[in-house]
């Protein structure tokens, strides 16, 4: 069939197979491009087929030649239906990786529920008897507790006051205000039960209970702070109570490793256009003025360049990883740098329906919200018939 892009809001409603599959080649490549990382040899990654999670699976097999066991919940393909792009990714990741004769194999399914933990464990028993990589990258908006079975949803909302301020539809590039109300009480808590710490916990505490981490092994978990600019909104809001949640939780996890020296980090990353970012309020604007800024300084990155630094300079470099005051990983350190930050700070004010096509990148927002899901990426022709049957070649069931 012929596939093209179906937008409903801010989701696209198909995916592209050979799109999909390209894209992951580019990342590959670019991995390998940058050489050997002395780093993780079996990595667990949950939340391993889109964005970050994609991108940390990526660079662990190709970086350092790890074996890895990705999880994740996603649409398979029918006949006439293309799958969701986390599909498409995950299938042509393990069809590259068995040519390159690394092991990959894949759990889909809610990472959040016993039962997929369950089956995680006995796959690492069987096949590998350890990892010493754990990365978890999660980015759900809805999470059945395991142990009560409620129903957790999160929420995009500040705390305390209604916050108005400058947003963009990417499509049309129209400049608008909105006005988001206040969060309840019960809007925190579910963000935090979503978006938190616990389910992070859980995993780790499972995977030590079978004595599948090995010593020294290491946890990574993804986060963001941003701006003031996006603060109400996303890191002193809703988000942001779960965010402070999961980067209290990794000192916890490491209290709990020490007796294998293992440790537990929280990375921050820089904004980039994902799924999710481009549902929440005011952050389109802000990365389309950022993704201007950075790519004249010459220092904007995408999530494998995110990730492979994060690996080849802070994770595994032989020496003690750098953090800042608060414990985290700061891979955001070029995004907020005080002259990108005021750049960007003085564009705000500029930015209108008119002016944003000039000071802003909405053109490379359009196209990285676009490519999330295969479509106009290089090297693909789009007018050939695809094949939007495709199988997981290391899916277990």
């Amino acid at each position: 069939m012929i596939i093209e892009p179906r937008m409903r809001g801010f989701i696209c409603l198909t995916a592209h197979p050979d799109g999909c599959a390209q894209n992951v080649k580019n990342q590959i490549e670019y991995v390998k491009s940058k050489g050997a990382i002395n780093g993780p040899k079996k990595v667990l990654v949950i939340g391993a087929s889109t964005g970050f999670g994609l991108a940390s699976r990526i660079t662990a097999a190709y970086g350092s030649g790890a074996s890895t066991i990705g999880v994740f919940f996603e649409k398979a393909p029918s006949a006439g239906k293309t799958a969701s792009p986390g599909w498409y990714n995950s299938a042509a990741f393990e069809k590259e990786a068995h040519a390159a004769g690394l092991y990959a194999k894949s759990i889909n399914g809610d990472a959040f529920s016993k039962e997929i933990k369950a089956k995680t464990i006995e796959l690492i028993k069987a096949d590998l008897g350890q990892v010493d990589l754990v990365i978890y990258s999660l980015a759900s908006p809805v999470r059945k507790h395991p142990d009560t079975e409620v129903l957790h949803r999160s929420t995009l909302k500040p705390i305390g006051h209604t916050y108005t301020n400058k947003t963009v539809d990417f499509h049309t590039g129209n400049v608008s205000e909105v006005s988001i109300e206040p969060a309840t009480e019960e809007d925190i808590a579910n963000t935090v039960a979503v978006m938190g710490g616990e389910d992070w916990a859980m995993w780790i505490d499972a995977l030590k209970a079978e004595n599948l981490l090995a010593e020294g092994a290491t946890t990574v978990a993804y986060s963001y702070i941003g701006p003031a600019l996006t603060e109400p909104v996303y890191r002193k809001g809703t988000i942001g109570r779960a965010k402070d949640d999961l980067e209290a939780t990794a000192f916890t996890i490491g209290d709990k490793l020490k007796d294998i020296n293992g440790k537990a980090y929280v990375s921050v990353n820089k904004a980039l256009v994902t799924q999710a970012s481009s549902a929440i309020p005011v952050i389109p604007l802000y990365i389309s003025l950022l993704y201007k800024v950075m790519k004249a300084e010459g220092i904007h990155e995408g999530t494998i360049e995110q990730i492979q630094r994060l690996y080849a300079d802070r994770l595994f470099t032989g020496n003690p990883v750098p953090v800042d005051e608060k414990g985290r990983i700061r891979i955001d350190d070029w995004e907020m740098r005080d002259d990108v930050q005021a750049k960007v700070a003085e564009l705000w004010e500029q930015a209108t329906t008119e002016t944003l096509p000039a000071i802003g990148d909405l053109a490379g927002y359009r196209s990285d919200f676009l490519s999330l899901f295969g479509f106009e990426i290089d090297k693909v022709d789009y007018q050939k018939e695809a094949n939007e049957v495709v199988e997981i070649e290391g899916l277990v069931d």
